[in-house]
Formats: structure tokens, sequence, C-alpha cells
């Protein structure tokens, strides 16, 4: 069998770690075969996001002829539970069981709640498409509950796969893999992306079916493959006899000195400040710049291609010392000077400055989330990753989807009042919805830099025994 080996794995190993990017994540603790298998849940959570975000939401307004309002609240349902992200961290540190895990339970009913929504959401959306002879109640039922059981299921399954991966990793090797984690997910973004592309260029409602249920098997085999044989069983940390923290005494503890509140705050401002353009960027070029389809879709390409960048230098960097709130503060300052690219782009006209902007936003963006990550690992320390990370998920994704909101809310109603004249001749031009919303999110990003200027000054006690990393992905 060994003989029959590919020569391109030989090729590959040839190369060694300082040609493959992140390789220098893996460790003797972690090996790097392990720690992709173990990244591959987030590959299924990047599936997901990708199918709700994305191909649903065209799907179901086009093809299956539902009410936009009704799918945009379809797809902000899942933000529902990112709160419950903290409960989710904390009920994993505290879990007991004879069989002495901690995390596989969780990242195993998480991915059967993402299963179930994702096996049941095609027949529930053909329901609401009144394709039935059925009373008219059971569609828009139905189809919530399988969206509220997908998202239930990706948000599970990511705090516990991220608390696993932060026990798994050594304190040296954390930086990396946070950006490795990212990079996984940027994948299974993209590649989930273009396969439903290609899946459903001659759409049926057959094609969606076998669609929609192929991404819910992909999730088992995916996570399944992910968490085997991953977590140790350790019985001491797990007893029944285990005496357990109290749920607001583990919140004092974590919010106790003020710097986990002042960084909290912080993800929270800038996540919003990055994400209120998260659906404008496209119609932006369409709209503003008369760019054709194939021209806003290569901004996908910009934005992962400046993330990808981002994610490589704060990893190089936070590995040779650099300090976690300065690299995330210049992720700010970028993003900043992105926005003002992509406002300068409608008056000048030019698809080369709006280009420049979007991925010097995605840039920003991945300075900025891998920055402030590891900056989270000195959060706190004892047996708490979870409840940290759910934390640490439950603001970061819940700004995000107030962002996304706001941003297509405020630009509505800016643009309305634009059209009307409300706002003088001047700015009676489809531009002053998309400028209003990008000033705003600069307005944010300087307020975030408010909350992380004291930060930079406080010692930090990186990559001690005693402490944890923290990692979070943007939904």
């Amino acid at each position: 069998m060994k003989a029959a080996r590919p020569p391109i794995a030989s090729i590959w190993k040839q190369l060694g770690p300082r040609m493959l990017p992140f390789a220098d994540a893996a460790s003797a603790d972690l090996p790097l075969g392990r720690l992709l298998r173990l990244s591959l849940f987030q590959v299924s959570v990047g599936m997901a996001l990708v199918l709700l975000n994305g191909t649903l939401n065209r799907v179901m307004i086009v093809e299956l002829a539902v009410p936009a309002w009704l799918v945009s609240v379809m797809i902000a349902l899942p933000v529902v539970f990112a709160p419950l992200r903290t409960l989710i961290g904390f009920r994993s540190d505290q879990h007991r069981s004879f069989l002495g895990w901690r995390r596989v339970p969780y990242l195993w009913v998480g991915s059967l709640l993402q299963f179930g929504g994702l096996a049941i959401m095609p027949f529930a959306l053909l329901i609401l498409s009144g394709d039935s002879h059925g009373p008219a109640w059971v569609g828009p039922v139905a189809a919530t509950l399988a969206f509220l059981l997908t998202g239930a299921g990706l948000h599970v399954t990511q705090t516990a796969g991220l608390a696993l991966a932060t026990d798994l990793a050594p304190d040296d090797a954390r930086p990396r893999v946070v950006a490795l984690l990212y990079v996984m997910l940027l994948l299974g973004m993209i590649v989930s992306a273009l396969l439903f592309s290609a899946l459903l260029s001659e759409f049926s409602q057959l094609r969606l079916i076998q669609v929609i249920q192929g991404a819910a098997v992909a999730t088992i085999v995916l996570n399944a493959a992910s968490l085997w044989k991953q977590e140790s069983r350790r019985p001491e940390l797990t007893r029944h006899d285990r005496p357990r923290l109290p749920f607001a005494a583990a919140w004092r503890s974590l919010n106790g000195d003020g710097v986990s509140r002042r960084l909290l705050i912080a993800v929270g401002i800038g996540s919003m400040a990055f994400s209120m353009q998260d659906v404008l960027l496209e119609p932006y070029g369409a709209e503003v710049l008369n760019l054709n389809v194939g021209q806003t879709t290569l901004l996908t390409a910009f934005l992962a291609g400046g993330t990808l960048a981002a994610f490589a230098l704060s990893a190089i960097s936070l590995q040779r010392g650099a300090n976690e709130y300065r690299v995330s503060s210049l992720g700010v300052l970028i993003g900043i000077l992105a926005f003002v690219c992509l406002i300068f782009a409608g008056p000048l006209q030019s698809a080369v400055l709006f280009a420049l902007g979007a991925a010097l936003l995605g840039f920003g963006t991945g300075l900025f989330a891998v920055g402030t990550l590891i900056a989270a690992m000195a959060l706190a320390g004892g047996n708490h990753r979870g409840f940290a990370l759910g934390a640490w998920g439950a603001v970061q994704a819940t700004a995000i989807g107030l962002g996304i909101a706001l941003g297509g809310g405020i630009r509505d109603l800016v643009s309305a009042l634009a059209e009307r004249g409300v706002l003088g001749a001047v700015l009676a031009e489809p531009a002053t919805g998309y400028s209003f919303v990008y000033h705003m999110e600069i307005a944010l990003l300087f307020a975030t830099l408010v909350a992380l200027g004291p930060l930079v000054r406080v010692p930090l006690q990186r990559m001690a025994s005693d402490r944890f990393g923290l990692a979070e992905l943007p939904g």
C-alpha cells in the first residue's frame, strides 16, 4: 500500500511548513493532519452560512416567489440563537458525564440540529411557496422550524468546536490555529458557493431538494470526521460530584477587571461597523458604478484575497510578539481607509478604486478579527474556555446580525428621502443611501478605536500556561 501512495503527497511533504500556508500551526501534540481534520466543522458551518444567507435568499424570492419580507425574517432567525452561545459554552465547561467528554456531546448535538434543519428545509420551502394542498399556516411554521434548527445547530457546533480546538492547541501555536480556522471557514464558504451555483444552474424543485439534503448529509460526515478521536476522556473534569460555578459568578469573574468588558465592547462596535455594508457592496457597484453581474461577483474574490492576506500577516506578526491590540487597531484604520475608497469611487466613477476599497475592507476585517481574538486569550483562566468563547461569539454574531439589518434599513430609508427631494437636489441620487451607511461605519470604527485605545497600554499576559485560547469566526 505504501508503494501505491500518489507522488503528489511526497511533493507536498517535501515543500515543508514554510511553503504551506499555516502548516506551522501544527505541533507535536496537534499534528497538521489532525488539525486539518478538526477544522472540518468550520467547513460545514461555512456551507450552512452560504446556504442560508446566499443561495436560499435568491431561490426563495425569485424561483419560489416567497415575499421578500418573509425571506428576510427567515434568514435573520439564526441570529436569535447568537446570544445563547454564552450559555452553550458555559454548559460545555460544566458538563457532567461518566464518559469524560465535555465538548464532544455538544458538537454531536449541534451537528444533529444542523442536519435536522437542513433535512426538512427543502420540503418546508416548497410548502411555503404555496405548492401544496395543506393549510396555509404549515409552510411558515415548517420553514421557521427548519431555519431555527439549522441556526441553533451551527451556533452550538461552532461554539463547542472552537472550544475544543482551543483545548487542544498549545499556547504558542494558538495564533496560527486561529488563522487556520478562519481560512478553513472562508474556503468552506467559497467552495460551497461555487458548488451550489453549479448544481442549481438549471433550477428545479427536485434539484433543490437534492442539493439541500446533500448538504445535510455532508454536514454529518464532515462533523463526524472532525470530532472523531479528538477529545481525550477526562472523567475528573466531568464527574457528577464536581461543584459547578454559578453562571452569574462566572460572568462576574470574566468581567471583573474591566479589560474584558472593554474588549467585548470594542468587538461589538467593530463587528457592527465592518458588517453594515455586507448586503450593500454589490448593489452599490451595480447601481452607482453600473458594473455588470460578473464584475460585481469579482468583489468576493477581492474581499477573500484581502482577508486571506490579513490572516497570514496577523498570524506571523502575532507569533513574533506583536501587540494584539495594535494589530486590531491597524485593521480598524485600514477599514476606515477602505470606506473612504468606497465613498469616493461613486463620484469618481472609478471601478479600480471600488475594487481597492473591497480588498482593503477584507484586509482590515481580517486584522481586526484575528487581533482581537488572540487578545481575548488572556480574558480568563482555569476551565472556562467554552464560557468565554460563547460570550465572545454572542457579542460578535449579534453585532454582525444587527449591523447587516441596520445597514439595509438605513440605506433604504435615506435613499427614499433622497429620491423625494427631502435632503435637497444635490443628494437626490442613488449613491446617497449607500454613502450615508459608509459614513456611519467610519464613525463606528472611530468609536472602536476609542474603545481599543486604553487596552494598548494594558500589559498582555500572553501564552501563559494558565491562560486559554479564544477564537470566533464572522456569521
